[in-house]
């Protein structure tokens, strides 16, 4: 069996700096894919992550770029191309989130959520695709969230652009299979991120007391199921949604 299935690949993770965009990205270096570690402020976190996984031996580099505008995105790309070539594998992760109520749900934080989660999707998605076409190979994810398909009253914004991204990856799959190009999406329940430092800590127990699995999802919990979906141990799945919530997704 490869233990490097990923060699000689270029793999892109947004808004790697932390969180499961580092547990991907150091993933991704561990199975022999040299990595690009986007981050938009986060620059001492992202550096940490590349020197982690030059580590193992592999090349990374970290490029700092918004990738919720054409322009960083064109950034991002063209700067790739230089350094490393064309991109191979592809998670799309960045993202914001907001915990607030209808009532404080104005425009400007919907239009903030829409371009940083689901706008930053498409551009860097429309940016790479063209040339996995030409080469006829490419593997996507999107990093969606168990709000794209259970009710976050809290989250409205959030909750659009989480199921927007589960939409967007069904649709893309089935016109981009042709050219051996597959697109699938993993939906995180409640993970332990930096999110979860703004959680009250009862309001947290609630959730883990509800969870059936009774424990808050760690970030390699995710990582590895994507890079199952990237890997051709998953050749057969495309425009596919995986919900890894712990059992809440099963739940009324």
């Amino acid at each position: 069996m490869d233990d490097q299935p990923f060699r000689e690949k270029t793999a892109l993770v947004t808004g790697a700096a932390r969180g499961i965009g580092k547990a991907c990205a150091v993933m991704m270096g561990q199975a022999g894919a040299n990595v690009v570690v986007n981050y938009r402020t986060s620059e001492a976190a992202a550096m940490q992550t590349v020197e982690e996984i030059e580590s193992l031996g592999v090349k990374a580099v970290a490029i700092q770029a918004d990738v919720s505008t054409p322009e960083g995105v064109d950034k991002l790309v063209s700067t790739i191309r230089e350094q490393l070539g064309p991109v191979d594998l592809l998670v799309n992760n960045a993202g914001t989130f907001d915990r607030v109520s209808h009532d404080q749900t104005d425009w400007k934080l919907w239009r903030q959520t829409m371009a940083n989660n689901l706008d930053s999707a498409f551009l860097v998605t429309w940016a790479v695709k063209e040339s996995m076409i030409e080469r006829q190979y490419g593997r996507i994810v999107n990093i969606s969230s168990i709000a794209g398909v259970r009710p976050r009253p809290m989250s409205i914004a959030y909750a659009a652009s989480k199921a927007g991204m589960i939409g967007f990856a069904r649709s893309l799959a089935q016109a981009l299979a042709p050219h051996n190009i597959r697109v699938n999406t993993v939906a995180p329940g409640l993970i332990d991120t930096e999110i979860l430092d703004h959680v009250d800590q009862q309001d947290l127990q609630d959730l883990i007391d509800a969870t059936p699995i009774r424990r808050i999802g760690t970030v390699d919990d995710i990582a590895e199921l994507v890079m199952f979906l990237l890997s051709d141990k998953s050749s057969f799945m495309t425009g596919q949604t995986i919900v890894a919530s712990g059992g809440r997704v099963t739940l009324p």
